[in-house]
């Protein structure tokens, strides 16, 4: 008994080693993750000073055509993404199967074997039946707003956009990140984009603080449930 107990909580403490770990050691910032990164148009020599070079028009400081008027249109430039994000799914699945089956022989009625079998002896039934049902639904809604910078401008005219919010509330912190291509038709006059208009969209909304750790279960309940049989 006591050396089950031994080992019970040697592989608890092994289980609670990485948890410790990410406890005591450094936590990784949601913020650093470079695919979010914005994007400012320094990087791309906007703000240098022009080169003298005796032309009225100075395309190095930037060109948009009239009719685009203040669209974004270059790396650096300032798009709001609307989060209108909404999904639904549902799944319903039945079963239901029955057989049954009987056999019987009239014993005889006259002579030795008479006497030797009785009715209940020379019949027989059977019968097999099953029903299963499974049902699944799903919803997710996600809405706001998401200020991103253009991060490159594809061959074809389409934008790559990035960009994420972090939201310091009470006693948690809040991080929303987006990235995807948008289409300059679909920008309004603006400068404003609906979510299900970016295509290749990947939008992250996690959190981090005291009720997000309340809403997990601890290090020795998820070891109990992953050794679990049932």
């Amino acid at each position: 008994m006591m050396k089950a107990l031994a080992s019970i909580c040697a592989l608890a403490v092994l289980a609670a080693a990485p948890a410790s770990a990410g406890l005591l050691g450094k936590k990784k910032d949601p913020l650093a993750d470079p695919a979010y990164q914005v994007t400012y148009a320094d990087e791309i020599g906007r703000s240098r000073a022009a080169v003298p070079n005796g032309a009225i028009f100075q395309s190095a400081n930037g060109y948009a055509p009239l009719i685009s008027g203040g669209r974004a249109a270059s790396v650096g430039d300032i798009i709001t993404i609307l989060l209108v994000e909404r999904t639904d799914a549902s799944k319903s699945t039945s079963a239901n199967t029955d057989r049954s089956g009987s056999a019987g022989i009239v014993p005889p009625t006259t002579g030795l074997f008479s006497k030797l079998f009785s009715p209940s002896d020379v019949s027989a039934s059977a019968a097999q039946g099953f029903k299963g049902k499974g049902d699944s639904a799903q919803s997710n809604a996600l809405s706001g707003e998401l200020t991103v910078t253009v991060s490159k401008v594809l061959a074809n005219g389409t934008l790559m956009v990035r960009g994420q919010k972090a939201l310091t509330l009470n006693r948690g912190d809040e991080f929303v990140q987006i990235s995807g291509i948008v289409r300059p038709a679909d920008i309004s006059p603006d400068n404003r984009v609906l979510s299900t208009r970016v295509a290749d969209a990947r939008i992250t909304y996690t959190g981090r603080g005291d009720i997000q750790r309340a809403s997990k279960p601890g290090w020795l309940s998820s070891f109990f449930s992953v050794i679990s049989p049932f």
